[in-house]
């Protein structure tokens, strides 16, 4: 059985242990030592990585009381060696495991809602409910976490006996066998959890919810605690101020200044749509009635405004009126129509020699071509329609 160092002390950043065995396990190695401050993957969080001597701990797990150190190098048994975490990673994930714990004990708390999924990444938390949470309920859950922290208790660990246990009320998302690792936060969380935590809750920094998603019939939360809220937070503050910049507006009055000119986007698309259909209206006056397999090229204009044009057309001509809209550089979408015709093969013919995709109904088909105009006019002169 490894002595659990992380358990004693969750912020020893190194330590001395004898090195029992290294095993070769393809090209790596297996290490086992009397004693290991590294936490195996366990609880939602990942193992850590640093040094054992000379060699680096790149994975760790444990299997019956027994932990092992996956290395890039051989230690030789007997021997002492220092071992070394990364401990920007191991105090990053703390941070989030911790705060995970407020969160998910306040919801619990407020909603009697589980936690019955965890995930920490090393870019986000998200955390599993199995009931729904509204944005103002997660506000409340936020700000009191944030009291939390602020208030910078003592975080508990404790070791119950069985009847301690059995009068304990705690949350735990599965059956644990053996003795039960108690992390308390006093008067907000009580959980059965095997990983290392932040001695106060100051440790664990701000606590930010940053996106809540429906997820099973309930909702999935995604938290930054520490340096990962500040990071993001810097990263938000400068994109709204390069907004501010671009919009001449006061940073607080984006989102005013974003409406406004999505609005006037709005009226100015309305006009642009209305001069495209008069535009094509008198491209329609200028067919000649009775005309046979028209077909015009534009580019730059609304989808919808050709279809209209395509439909009108099929009241003017025989056979097949077809409109292609784009570029040689760019590739055309195609619309093509006939009052009496099918015009589905035609289609086929233009998407076999010209990388094309699309179909329909017989009386009308829509489609993408990667040719240019010239390629088009060449398949369309050669179909007998």
């Amino acid at each position: 059985m490894t002595i659990k160092l992380y358990d004693q002390d969750s912020h020893k950043k190194s330590f001395q242990a004898q090195v029992l065995s290294c095993e070769p396990d393809k090209d790596c190695w297996q290490v086992v030592l009397d004693a290991t401050a590294f936490f195996p993957e366990g609880g939602g969080q990942a193992a850590d990585t640093g040094m054992l001597g000379p060699v680096h701990v790149l994975d760790v797990h444990e299997k019956q009381g027994v932990i092992r150190h996956k290395t890039d190098g051989p230690l030789t048994p007997g021997e002492r060696v220092t071992g070394t975490l990364n401990w920007a990673k191991r105090f990053d994930r703390m941070q989030q495991h911790s705060g995970e714990h407020l969160i998910s004990g306040l919801v619990h708390q407020h909603f009697g809602y589980d936690n019955v999924g965890f995930h920490l990444g090393d870019q986000e938390v998200t955390l599993d409910f199995n009931g729904i949470l509204s944005p103002e309920d997660l506000q409340e859950v936020e700000w009191a976490a944030n009291q939390a922290v602020a208030a910078n208790f003592p975080v508990e660990v404790s070791y119950p006996s069985r009847e301690e246990l059995a009068a304990l009320e705690y949350r735990s998302k599965i059956e644990i066998e053996g003795q039960v690792r108690i992390v308390s936060f006093p008067g907000y969380d009580v959980c059965a959890c095997c990983a290392p935590h932040v001695n106060h809750t100051g440790e664990i920094g701000l606590i930010k919810i940053t996106h809540v998603q429906s997820h099973r019939g309930g909702v999935r939360v995604h938290i930054l605690c520490g340096m990962r809220a500040l990071k993001d937070y810097r990263e938000k503050e400068a994109s709204v101020r390069q907004i501010s910049v671009l919009l001449s507006a006061k940073e607080a009055l984006v989102s005013q200044a974003v409406t406004h000119l999505k609005e006037e986007q709005f009226a100015t698309q309305g006009r642009l749509l209305a001069l495209q259909k008069r535009l094509l209206s008198q491209e329609l006056s200028l067919l000649p009635e009775n005309s046979c397999n028209v077909s015009y090229f534009f580019q730059d204009l609304d989808a919808n405004a050709v279809r209209d044009f395509v439909n009108q057309l099929m009241n003017r001509c025989t056979g097949y009126c077809a409109a292609f809209l784009g570029s040689d550089e760019a590739g055309y979408r195609y619309i093509i129509g006939s009052p009496t015709e099918d015009v589905r093969p035609l289609g086929k013919a233009l998407n076999h020699a010209l990388q094309g995709q699309g179909g329909g109904k017989p009386q009308m088909i829509q489609g993408s071509l990667n040719a240019s105009r010239d390629a088009i006019e060449k398949i369309l002169a050669q179909e007998d329609f």
